[in-house]
């Protein structure tokens, strides 16, 4: 079972924009940030998961991550606030049924070209 995961980013300030504005419909929140790094996940867990940081090299890109979420609506809701956050569509909101008949998500590029995905399994 993963604890927490996370991106290099090439610019903080920027990807720290990006996440916030995109992670904020499916209920995560900037909960800890320290100089050059931010971790999400929700505040009523108090625990975040989802971090970025810049390294001081280039940042590496081609990342996965995928944020579970319990309606197709928010998915929908990630998607289009990630895009007004500038990131790139990589696929629109949909069902995958490649996965599974209830497979529903979608997917966007983040500043640095990581794929960042929200699912909702029951979609």
């Amino acid at each position: 079972m993963l604890d927490h995961a996370g991106f290099e980013v090439s610019d903080y300030e920027r990807s720290k924009a990006f996440y916030s504005e995109a992670l904020g419909p499916i209920g995560l929140e900037l909960l800890m940030e320290v100089p050059g790094a931010g971790e999400w996940g929700k505040p009523s867990d108090g625990h975040p998961f989802f971090w970025i940081a810049t390294r001081g090299r280039p940042a590496v890109s081609g990342a996965h991550v995928a944020f579970a979420v319990p309606t197709t609506e928010l998915v929908d809701a990630f998607h289009a606030a990630a895009l007004a956050a500038g990131g790139e569509d990589n696929g629109a909101p949909g069902k995958r049924e490649i996965y599974h008949p209830n497979y529903y998500g979608a997917y966007i590029l983040d500043p640095d070209g990581n794929n960042v995905e929200a699912v909702c399994h029951s979609g």
